[in-house]
């Protein structure tokens, strides 16, 4: 029996006759339909909002059906919100000439913002080099943010940088090294990187010149220009090499990219423009390698009986 005068903690209203259902529902994210001008691009967002055939498709979708997949977002300071994941919903929606869209707004720190807005979006099938790049690179800094310590040697932070690399790798299934390498590529001059991207500049010699200081890049644009032609791994890696010894001019870098690459010199490519006309029109291809490949066996024996003479 309870002592006189002793406090007695009575439940509300509210408390008896609500269900625990109904509070887990009051608890719950909610989809909510946000006006498309109150929903902003993520700052510094890696990820390219193309209008190509895709982004058509997805535009005939939403009009059809709407939006089926609710975008995530977070109050902005500046007021409306900022978009997490969903920009290209957002973008078709617009395009389909929808006014809102469904949307869940979730409170979250820069950091856990930053990872979500990645991790949403290297499921894509086909991203570019720079997109991929500077999403990693986005998703190291807030990962190695998340556990930053102040107290640590520098043995532990180094072995903290290991780690939050690890973490990047693991989630993209990938490994360390290749996540480092595509970093790398955030650090070339934006005229070289758009040439990664439209595949006019192979990867891994593109990984050599990122270390290059920005004003060798520049100057690297020219040699490429002198030369008519992009760097083997080989060309790249000795010009970064160049670069290391304080040794990379402008003359450095055209000696260097003059060289005949070994893979041209072990092929001869002749355009199909130049050897039409010397077949019928119902030839193909095949059939023209293979007669050239005759004819060239024929005059080679002719040559050699001509030498035995």
């Amino acid at each position: 029996m309870p002592k006189k005068g002793a406090n007695i903690s009575l439940s509300s209203y509210d408390d008896i006759f609500s269900t625990e259902e109904s509070r887990a529902d009051q608890s719950a994210e909610k989809v909510q339909e946000i006006p498309l001008s109150e929903l902003h691009p993520f700052k510094d967002h890696p990820f390219k909002v193309l209008d190509d055939e895709a982004m058509q498709k997805t535009v005939e979708s939403i009009r059809q059906y709407g939006v089926m997949v609710p975008a995530i977002a977070r109050p902005s300071p500046e007021g409306g919100y900022e978009l997490i994941a969903g920009h290209r919903r957002h973008h078709a929606s617009e395009l389909a000439g929808k006014e809102t869209m469904p949307v869940i707004v979730r409170e979250m720190d820069d950091d856990a913002a930053t990872i979500l807005m990645v991790d949403s979006n290297l499921q894509r099938e086909e991203l570019l080099p720079s997109e991929r790049a500077f999403a990693y690179r986005m998703k190291l800094e807030a990962v190695k943010h998340q556990g930053e310590r102040t107290d640590l040697t520098s043995t532990q932070v180094g072995q903290k940088s290991q780690w939050a690399i690890n973490q990047v790798a693991n989630s993209a299934d990938s490994s360390r090294t290749q996540v480092q390498r595509f970093i790398r590529l955030t650090y070339l001059i934006p005229d070289l990187l758009d040439m990664v991207d439209q595949k006019k500049l192979a990867f891994n010699p593109a990984v050599e010149l990122s270390y290059l200081r920005p004003e060798e890049q520049k100057l690297f644009l020219e040699a490429m220009d002198y030369a008519q032609t992009t760097p083997s791994l080989s060309q790249a890696q000795r010009i970064k090499k160049y670069s290391q010894e304080n040794k990379c001019t402008l003359d450095v870098m055209c000696a260097v990219m003059d060289e005949i690459k070994k893979d041209d010199m072990s092929k001869i490519t002749i355009s199909h423009d130049v050897i039409r006309k010397y077949f019928p029109k119902s030839y193909t291809p095949k059939q023209m390698e293979d007669t050239i490949i005759r004819l060239l066996e024929q005059w080679q024996k002719k040559r050699q009986r001509e030498q035995e003479r």
